[in-house]
């Protein structure tokens, strides 16, 4: 495209007349698109099965059990005394009891409570009461409504009257702690994240004033993003739950600043070229605009592959993160240059770059970095490799096995503290039986089968209080086991009664129940791990080829991105492991690191990729090289810093799988800024040169010389 048609093209973005245009259209947009996105809380989907996948024997069973019983989830209140219950503890549990069965509001299903049931029948220690609790539309709101009900009349929370233990526990209990946590999930995240982009913008644009154009443009993507996510949630079905809506929130963030850094850089250049701003505007965007949009479609196309995953709550966030980093991609390429062109020069203060003045990367620091690489850049990028290979041995340190509910908070919970007590007095998993159903006229072989199987408690086979005996032909009942409900010997135990139960002769039977969903959700993981990352690699892969018209250079440039992943992954392992002694990684861990860090951190070599594509056409592969680091390093330094900071921002949540995908994604992030793109990537275009661009007419360049288009 020639640069008088480019301006035609950009002038309708930032036109004299039409910029105004822009900025209506967008605050008409706003306001209408604000009060939905302030509704995306409330349809999120947090139930079991907006996480696990649609076609397990868990997820089956779910929707069978609603047949016999409305959905519920039970609440465990556990007492217990080191010294033995007292006659007076025994009078206040009966107490309790009593209450507890007198609740009903938020789902409390008090007249179907059991207990107290005693550890022992002689000088007890402990005792618990099961209480369930309707799940219904309301989700994880009315749980914790009615979990903090329960609370409130036990007097639960530790040590209560002379030192009796009293806690909330069991699936509800637990289920309550990750509702609070996830409670105001995106104002913490929003208040993180636009922290670091201020701090990060200001630290680089060095202007108070500047700074404010891309945050506003950043808000403005997230409430559009926020508002259509909630519409396609409402009304075709899409699943967001709060893992979906939180790392949106990071994403819109950290990529449309990554984007407006981008092209606020080249924005500078043309000033200093151009005494017309909006003439400079137009061939900053001509120049950046088609690395952003190729860009965004990477990170688009990557978390559309999502889409084939079996787990609903990765397949789901696909989708969700697509619209956002493409209502951020719309912003930044329409609002945030009709913005920076009416706001004017003056907005740059106090570092304006004036008509005329020279361009300060020439002699910068990353420009002296490109002269020093390329004294001898087969060796830079040879020990470049080797470094980040051997950094990615720390893998074999990842423990990507799920996380338990005791090990899944970085701050004591009063349930995961409950279910630790529990555990000493009665059969660990008795909080969370296992559920089979099966045909009726087969029920009592399977009772017998599921009874005999090693890690089953025997006698507590059994239909519980509020369900149907039978409906069509079918029965339910549970079993209690031995072992935690979220260890590994309890999911053992689940494929011994699932080969015990479906061994029956013309039973039917599955087996359901919250361990049985965690075995499901670590079974589809590995299935979705082994799918979807040669998916996004392909992806990723043909948008590279077709932005840079080439085949060497992608190959290339995703190899160093897939070097980068494994060494983050590796160092990762490693500090999860001895520096923060997190018991493990949680089974989609490793994909959604890959995508995330794929995606985005080929961000970078797209960046610096087309500039070199850009200025190779005027002075050849190598030198175009040096030219493009020097131009765009201080910029993807800063865009890496931002995406990082907001990506660190997951930590602010008291949850570890959170953690763990924040502090990866950042430090990937950050070797991808620093070393992948700035060193390795710069070596390997002046190392192989031309041939970069093979089979595309600049890979017959001759020397410095190059062709002009």
């Amino acid at each position: 495209m020639s640069e008088g048609r480019s301006r035609g093209v950009a002038w309708l973005v930032c036109g004299r007349r039409s910029k105004w245009l822009v900025l209506l259209l967008w605050l008409v947009a706003i306001f209408a698109l604000a009060p939905l996105a302030q509704k995306l809380s409330s349809a999120q989907d947090n139930d079991a099965t907006s996480w696990l996948p649609g076609s397990a024997e868990s997820t089956q069973v779910l929707g069978l059990s609603e047949d016999f019983r409305p959905e519920t989830m039970p609440a465990v209140v556990i007492y217990a005394r080191e010294s033995g219950l007292t006659a007076a503890d025994r009078a206040a549990i009966a107490e309790d009891a009593a209450e507890l069965k007198g609740l009903s509001a938020h789902g409390i299903r008090g007249e179907e409570a059991r207990g107290p049931l005693y550890n022992r029948p002689d000088d007890p220690r402990a005792a618990l009461i099961y209480l369930p609790v309707t799940v219904d539309e309301e989700g994880w709101e009315r749980l914790s409504k009615a979990v903090d009900d329960i609370r409130e009349t036990v007097g639960s929370g530790g040590g209560g009257s002379g030192g009796l233990e009293v806690y909330v526990t069991g699936p509800a209990g637990t289920n309550a702690d990750f509702a609070e946590v996830f409670e105001g999930i995106d104002s913490t995240l929003l208040l993180a994240a636009l922290g670091v982009v201020v701090v990060a913008l200001l630290i680089t644009y060095r202007s108070p004033t500047l700074l404010l154009v891309p945050v506003v443009s950043a808000v403005a993507s997230l409430l559009s993003a926020q508002a259509i996510v909630y519409l396609l949630a409402r009304y075709a079905d899409l699943t967001v739950n709060g893992q979906s809506a939180g790392i949106l929130t990071v994403l819109v963030f950290g990529a449309g600043t990554d984007y407006a850094l981008l092209l606020v850089a080249r924005y500078r250049e043309e000033l200093r070229r151009h005494e017309d701003r909006h003439d400079a505007m137009a061939l900053a965007l001509h120049r950046a605009g088609p690395a952003v949009i190729a860009s965004g479609a990477t990170v688009c196309a990557g978390m559309l592959v999502l889409l084939v995953a079996e787990m609903n709550s990765t397949s789901g966030l696909g989708p969700v993160c697509a619209i956002g980093v493409l209502i951020a991609v719309l912003a930044m390429l329409t609002l945030f240059p009709a913005l920076l062109v009416i706001v004017g020069r003056w907005f740059f203060w106090p570092v304006t770059p004036h008509y005329g003045s020279a361009e300060p990367t020439v002699r910068g620091l990353w420009a002296r970095t490109g002269n020093r690489i390329s004294h001898r850049p087969r060796a830079v990028w040879s020990v470049t490799a080797v470094i980040l290979a051997a950094l990615s041995f720390g893998i074999l340190a990842l423990r990507a096995e799920g996380i338990s509910n005791t090990d899944a908070f970085t701050e004591e919970q009063e349930s995961i503290k409950g279910q630790e007590v529990s555990a000493r007095y009665f059969p660990a998993g008795s909080g969370d039986p296992l559920v089979i159903v099966a045909n009726a006229d087969r029920a009592e072989q399977v009772g017998r089968a599921v009874a005999a199987t090693p890690g089953v408690v025997p006698q507590s086979i059994g239909v519980p209080p509020g369900t149907a005996r039978e409906h069509e032909g079918r029965v339910l009942f549970e079993a209690t086991m031995t072992a935690p409900a979220d260890s590994a010997a309890a999911k053992d135990t689940v494929e011994r009664v699932r080969d015990a139960a479906h061994a029956v002769p013309d039973a039917d039977a599955k087996v359901g129940g919250g361990t049985a969903a965690l075995l499901d959700a670590e079974t589809a993981s590995t299935r979705d791990n082994a799918v979807v990352l040669p998916l996004v690699l392909v992806v990723v892969l043909a948008i590279l080829g077709l932005l840079l018209r080439a085949v060497i250079g992608p190959l290339v440039l995703i190899a160093t991105v897939v070097l980068s992943y494994a060494a983050a992954l590796g160092i990762s392992a490693l500090a999860f492991r001895y520096l923060f002694d997190y018991a493990g990684e949680d089974t989609a861990f490793p994909l959604f690191v890959f995508v995330f860090l794929v995606a985005l951190g080929i961000d970078y070599n797209i960046f610096l990729s087309s500039r070199v594509r850009e200025e190779a056409r005027k002075q050849g592969t190598r030198r175009g090289a040096l030219t493009a680091l020097a131009a765009t390093g201080a910029v993807i330094t800063s865009a890496g810093l931002v995406l990082a900071g907001t990506f660190a921002a997951l930590g602010t949540l008291p949850l570890v799988g959170f953690a763990e995908i924040g502090f990866a994604v950042a430090l990937g992030v950050l070797l991808d800024t620093f070393v992948v793109r700035s060193v390795l990537v710069t070596a390997l275009f002046l190392d192989i040169g031309p041939r970069m661009w093979w089979p595309h007419r600049l890979a017959d360049e001759n020397g410095s010389s190059a062709r002009t288009p």
